[in-house]
């Protein structure tokens, strides 16, 4: 921590925090320090101490979106583990489907989409099981705490490593044009999903109906278990009564919360607990 005192960078932490819920580990704050270099050069401050000082006695909204935004982890990439997007695909979205029949209305919500691959992934794959779902509407809602993060999956313009991050060349060809900024997300796609800025913790998401899948993966990991639990509550909250909720690898409802339990229906995915209780009980 070579650029700034120890109080500077516990207020760097404590900010992270009450506009994110996110908290940074002893062991992680090196990240602090290489991820804000690029915004003290860009608003040209010599170190973390005189950027702390621009936070606490400036008014500038920008600097103070930069270095949330650039503390933030926006990892992604398209159909981010394959086989969890074949599963939902082959099982939770089948249930999902028998289960909203009579009104043929699905409403996705990826909380937590920083720059928007993972719902253009889910999108792509129903458009091209379109004669399934023929007749069906989609509502597809992506959130991130994140404006810098939006406003790119907005734009839908991926570089070349982004791209080939997950995507086959066929897709890549079916679902982007390549121009001079990058590989640009056809109208057809971006049309598909919404995205827009929401804190999980603080904020209503975009949502007409309650969300039907849910996806919340490598969020969670980053909250204290404080924090977490009202995050659950706030899923449940947005979740229909059926919902299947997605979690990261690294992430679990067991000993975390009371609102969400281990899918008895399909493995790996998790469920309203009042709903399951329900579904025991009828089949007891």
């Amino acid at each position: 921590m070579s650029s700034g005192t120890d109080s500077a960078y516990r207020i760097l932490m404590g900010l992270l925090e009450a506009r994110t819920g996110q908290t940074l580990s002893p062991g992680r704050i090196w990240r602090i320090e290489m991820s804000l270099k690029p915004v003290l050069q860009q608003h040209k401050l010599d170190d973390m101490d005189q950027l702390v000082a621009a936070l606490v006695n400036g008014t500038d909204r920008t600097l103070l979106d930069d270095v949330i935004d650039a503390m933030l982890n926006n990892e992604t990439f398209f159909f981010r583990e394959h086989l969890l997007f074949d599963e939902i695909a082959t099982q939770a979205l089948e249930e999902l489907r028998r289960i909203n029949a009579a009104t043929r209305q699905l409403t996705i919500w990826h909380c937590g989409v920083s720059t928007g691959q993972e719902a253009y992934s889910l999108a792509m794959q129903l458009a091209e099981d379109g004669n399934r779902w023929a007749g069906w509407q989609f509502e597809i809602v992506g959130t991130d705490v994140s404006r810098r993060a939006i406003a790119r999956a907005k734009t839908g313009i991926y570089s070349q490593f982004e791209i080939q991050r997950g995507l086959p060349v066929q897709r890549m060809v079916r679902w982007f044009d390549q121009t001079d900024n990058g590989w640009l997300a056809k109208a057809d796609l971006r049309r598909r999903v919404e995205f827009s800025v929401q804190n999980l913790l603080i904020d209503r998401p975009p949502l007409a109906r309650p969300a039907d899948l849910i996806f919340c993966r490598n969020v969670l990991l980053y909250f204290s278990a404080e924090t977490r639990h009202k995050a659950f509550i706030r899923l449940r909250s947005f979740a229909a009564r059926d919902a299947f909720l997605v979690l990261g690898a690294g992430e679990t409802v067991l000993g975390q919360t009371d609102q969400f339990v281990a899918s008895r229906r399909i493995r790996g995915l998790y469920e309203p607990a009042d709903a399951a209780a329900q579904l025991a009980a009828r089949c007891a």
